[in-house]
């Protein structure tokens, strides 16, 4: 790429993250007149709009985030120069942004550290605590590289590679009658309160949680629905009702929960590596491996 090419795309990216030509054209210690038609020569290079004007200024177009997000990868690898930009290209340097739910950062994330400090120790790593509201909007706009995900993102731009499984468990207070057992048939759940997760995607419930009630005919009314496993259990502590959640969960739960196995069923959620489709990162493969590697250690020697 020539250096009016790339000279060009730091202008669009100044456009698109100022949001003004006029603030663009200070930050890049330039005149106005002369950015405008750089944007404008840009996009009647592309064949498309980049930008469209709204009541808060530049709106960046669909077109236009697809190039920023390439823009922006494109101008760090030449400002960190050729010899860094092969590093990066055969996955031994760059930048990676970890997703990670709450209830997979204890038991992975320590190893997961330790391994890229000692495998991948030129790759700057920044960790990131996700959700399943935020998770699949964090992927797609690429705020995270990867997400550690249970169960993986279903979505259109998102793939996955599944690395383990955790058996689902009932948490329950320690005072119910229920937590005298030590196991529970997922049938003496029936008629009690639950709190659940999210319903992402539409209406209908296609969770696993739901999807195993509803193969086993158990009813369960939903008292609450939250957005992660913790406030699952901060309910289930406050007396609101039990919760199917994966076993990782009981590293965080708070007293007076217990968990519970199921005797009759063996659901699972799956574990898994998301990424937007269209990263084509090296990074990704060694990151997947690295997190299977982890996975397997502690599924080898389980401190719950």
């Amino acid at each position: 790429m020539s250096h009016t090419d790339l000279r060009g795309l730091r202008y669009f990216v100044a456009v698109a993250e100022e949001r003004s030509v006029g603030r663009a054209a200070r930050r890049l210690h330039m005149a106005q007149p002369p950015l405008s038609t750089q944007i404008k020569n840009l996009e009647t290079l592309l064949g498309t709009p980049l930008f469209r004007r709204g009541p808060r200024g530049m709106e960046i177009t669909e077109a236009g985030q697809a190039l920023y997000v390439r823009a922006k990868e494109a101008l760090m690898l030449a400002d960190e120069g050729v010899d860094a930009a092969m590093a990066i290209g055969q996955g031994r340097r760059g930048r990676l942004t970890v997703g990670t739910m709450v209830v997979l950062s204890y038991p992975l994330l320590p190893g997961i550290a330790e391994a890229m400090r000692h495998q991948m120790p030129e790759v700057e790593v920044q960790y990131v605590e996700i959700n399943a509201i935020n998770g699949e909007a964090a992927v797609l706009d690429a705020e995270v590289s990867v997400a550690l995900c249970i169960p993986p993102i279903a979505a259109t731009g998102v793939s996955s590679c599944t690395i383990g499984a955790e058996p689902l468990m009932v948490a329950l207070r320690d005072d119910s009658a229920l937590a005298r057992q030590p196991a529970l048939e997922l049938a003496s759940l029936a008629g009690a309160a639950r709190i659940g997760l999210p319903v992402l995607g539409g209406s209908a419930d296609r969770s696993v949680v739901a999807a195993l009630l509803r193969e086993h005919g158990v009813t369960t009314p939903i008292s609450h629905r939250v957005e992660t496993a913790t406030s699952a259990m901060a309910l289930v502590q406050a007396g609101e009702g039990f919760a199917l959640l994966p076993r990782c969960a009981q590293l965080v739960r708070p007293p007076g929960v217990v968990f519970k196995p199921l005797a009759d069923v063996g659901a699972s959620m799956d574990i898994a590596v998301c990424w937007r489709t269209d990263l084509g990162s090296p990074l990704v493969d060694q990151f997947i491996q690295l997190a299977q590697d982890c996975l397997e250690r502690v599924n080898a020697n389980p401190t719950i």
